[in-house]
């Protein structure tokens, strides 16, 4: 094959030598010329009439009185009283945005409705218009726009037809909508066909009620030109100034013509006839009766006016000439310099006169020979470097546990969309050769750069950061795992690539950060963090969680649930990551005996002793991690007490001693009730429960969450709670998930049989259990 191509390659090189040869075809120019784009005709204006007002150009047959217009209908009235003056049709009422060779651009008219939260109308504005006699007609490049969510729009072409178009708007809450969309929901457009009338009838089916209203107080109907509208979503829907920026901005097209003759019959009147120049041409309307002028083909200008096409110097712009252009009345011709002669067969180009230099021949015969020689080596030596670097990338496929993989149907593209097998040139384009701006995280297996696909897609690339073979086993993992989960509050892996001296995960990119980071950067949390949010992120969590326990194909334990390893996307909806330290579990089993891992503060004190994973391990985790969102505390706190050294032991205490409201965080107090953060300790009590049988499963974790996110605060609920209790001891130290952001190691000694932790990640073998 590539010999093949090889010599194909000689046989083309050989071709064009020689073709180069016989013609010896020299192409350049020598005439002072500007290589640029043709400019557009230039529309000019009648003399001695005021061609300006405000910014608008005013070309005839348009002029500011009839005495400078063709006709009456073309006469465009300026009003100076306004800063900038501003343009208006006919002595109308019309504003005039645009004048070109064929169309008028004029400001659209809104039509609106308005309710009340009672669907009573306040407010109600009609929209029709009709063209009349004059010589305008609606453009087919003009579309109806409807705005609303519960809103009906008809359009009627003639005064006298029942005959209509519609577009209907409905959505009933504000996830609904999308911006830039115009398709039905909260928006809709349709084309039209119209003549020289329209009117637009606005109607609703629940007039705004069941809860429009708060977000869609009013209904816009417009006729606008194609692609001037961009739908801003929600904030158009609720925007008072609405009218005013789009009958500002969006306007409507009219086509003119001149008159209602065609071509034929208004040349026979050369009185009336508006192409005064011998330079110009007629054109029929396609649409209806009239016609238009344009200068003919080699000429600019205003063919509305005697002598106003004037010829275009060609040979002054881009030209076709190879040699000598000279320009002509309406055109150019080309020629060549001494020594050179027409080519028969292309008038534009020159060749060389008399016979053909054998110099030139010679010198041209060794250089072909050299060339070819030049690339049959380079050619050899990119297949050489090519078979390397194949043997190369098939070592690390095998050396980062491709065969493996490849064994389990996972990272081969194949076999399953989500988790394809990417190239090293793909990665490092996408990441800009990894560049230290990409960087988005940092952890003990690698770093995380924000890659950027062909596309267009962003991606979260995590590439360790040497070759460990200690660590080979928790990618592998993490890649076994992730390929079997499809959840949408799980971190979705879109594939691998092993062909590199380092393994690289590609994980869709989580963009808002870490729960740690939302909870801890600032003392109560981020604005958004709420107590109904809390709640909410906390049962998207737990639902991933019990997905993995009990939906997934096989079992499977995180064993590392932490704030650090919830991260969440543009919306604040939270995604588990981080499952290096995860493991599979037989369907047959419950529980199995492995090497100790885990955050200390999250570790389950059952499984530290015993080194028996369960599905109850997790629920400890996730019971620490609820403690978390409900007190605003870090789980570990070396600079606190220590009575309040461990989050969990501490909140179980104050929950015995009813010292509950001590500990949760002021904010936590003010929006919930009180017998909602009662039962929501009691879930974390149940959770951290040091006998792993009596927590509760993670689908029951999640069930009392979203029971708990249904009660309602009562007035006066928490009237008891002291706010000078309420201030959180200590500002928590940072952590980190491994996916996104930087993880901080320090390992502390275990205190006392409560496990006071310290801030840090452990992975040990504890006790007479061994792993298996």
């Amino acid at each position: 094959m590539h010999l093949f191509l090889f010599l194909l390659l000689v046989l083309l090189y050989f071709s064009w030598g020689l073709k180069l040869l016989e013609s010896t075809t020299l192409k350049f120019n020598t005439t002072d010329t500007n290589h640029s784009i043709l400019k557009p005709p230039v529309i000019t204006i009648k003399p001695e009439c005021q061609n300006k007002c405000g910014d608008l150009t005013i070309p005839y047959p348009f002029g500011i009185n009839s005495a400078c217009s063709i006709k009456p209908t073309f006469v465009i009235s300026c009003n100076d009283t306004t800063d900038p003056p501003k343009a208006f049709l006919m002595d109308g009422n019309v504003q005039v945005l645009d004048i070109s060779n064929t169309e008028l651009r004029i400001a659209s008219y809104l039509a609106y409705r308005c309710y009340d939260q009672f669907g009573n109308i306040t407010s109600v504005r009609r929209s029709r218009n009709t063209l009349g006699s004059t010589s305008y007609m609606y453009s087919a490049a003009n579309v109806v726009t409807v705005v609303g969510c519960d809103d009906f729009v008809s359009i009627f072409n003639d005064p006298d037809s029942s005959y209509r178009k519609g577009c209907m708007t409905t959505c009933s809450n504000t996830e609904e909508v999308t911006k830039n969309e115009c398709s039905g929901s909260g928006c809709c457009q349709v084309s039209v066909n119209l003549d020289k009338y329209y009117r637009l009838a606005l109607s609703s089916d629940f007039n705004h009620t069941f809860g429009v209203s708060s977000f869609n107080p009013c209904s816009y109907a417009f006729l606008g030109e194609k692609g001037t509208f961009k739908f801003r979503g929600t904030s158009d829907l609720n925007d008072p100034t609405f009218v005013n920026t789009t009958e500002a901005n969006v306007p409507v097209v009219l086509d003119w013509v001149i008159g209602n003759k065609t071509c034929t019959e208004a040349v026979k009147d050369q009185d009336s006839y508006a192409c005064k120049d011998t330079n110009s041409s007629c054109i029929n309307d396609i649409q209806s009766r009239g016609y238009l002028c344009s200068c003919n083909k080699g000429y600019e200008g205003n063919p509305y006016l005697s002598s106003g096409c004037h010829d275009i110097n060609e040979c002054e712009h881009e030209h076709d000439c190879a040699q000598v252009c000279t320009n002509t009345e309406g055109g150019h011709i080309c020629s060549c310099q001494p020594g050179y002669e027409i080519d028969v067969i292309d008038v534009r180009r020159c060749n060389v006169k008399g016979s053909k230099s054998r110099v030139i021949m010679y010198a041209l015969g060794i250089g072909f020979c050299c060339l070819l020689v030049i690339i049959g080596m380079n050619w050899l030596y990119c297949i050489m470097k090519k078979r390397k670097h194949s043997q190369l990338r098939e070592k690390f496929f095998e050396q980062n546990g491709g065969l493996l993989l490849r064994q389990r149907g996972i990272c081969e593209g194949s076999n399953v969309e989500s988790t394809k097998h990417y190239t090293y040139e793909e990665l490092k384009k996408a990441t800009n050769n990894y560049a230290a701006d990409r960087i988005v995280g940092q952890g003990g297996y690698g770093i995380v750069y924000k890659g950027i696909l062909p596309d267009q897609r962003i991606v979260a690339v995590k590439r360790s950061k040497v070759l460990d073979p200690s660590q080979m086993d928790q990618f592998i993992n993490e890649v076994v795992i992730l390929a079997q989960v499809n959840h949408r509050n799980v971190v979705k892996l879109l594939g691998c690539c092993l062909e590199c001296e380092v393994p690289l995960l590609v994980y869709e990119f989580i963009s808002n950060g870490t729960l740690h980071h939302h909870v801890h950067s600032v003392d109560g949390g981020l604005p958004w963090l709420s107590l109904d949010n809390r709640l909410r992120v906390a049962a998207e969590s737990c639902g991933a969680l019990a997905y993995l326990h009990s939906a997934a194909s096989m079992p499977i334990m995180h064993r590392d649930v932490k704030l650090a390893n919830i991260l969440l996307d543009d919306n604040c909806v939270a995604k588990i990551s981080d499952f290096g330290a995860s493991r599979l579990v037989p369907m047959d089993q419950t529980k199995v005996v492995t090497l100790v891992q885990g955050t200390l503060g999250y570790l389950d004190p059952e499984y530290f002793h015993t080194g028996e994973l369960t599905e109850k391990s997790d629920v400890y985790s996730f019971g620490v991690v609820l403690a978390e969102l409900l007190t605003g505390r870090k789980p570990i706190c070396v600079e606190n007490s220590l009575e309040e050294k461990n989050l969990a032991t501490y909140f179980i205490t104050s929950l015995k001693e009813n010292r509950l409201f001590q500990v949760l965080d002021r904010r936590v107090v003010r929006e919930g009730a009180m017998d909602q953060l009662e039962k929501a300790a009691q879930l974390v009590k149940r959770c951290l429960n040091l006998n792993g049988e009596e927590r509760p499963t993670m689908k029951e974790v999640m069930m009392e969450i979203e029971s708990l996110r249904k009660l309602s605060k009562h007035p006066g609920a928490n009237q008891h709670a002291n706010e000078e209790t309420l201030s959180l001891k200590g500002q928590p130290e940072i952590q980190h998930s491994d996916l996104y952001e930087i993880q901080l190691s320090s390992h502390h000694s275990v205190l006392n049989d409560s496990l006071q932790y310290s801030s840090g990640t452990i992975s040990l073998l504890n006790g007479p259990s061994s792993p298996r």
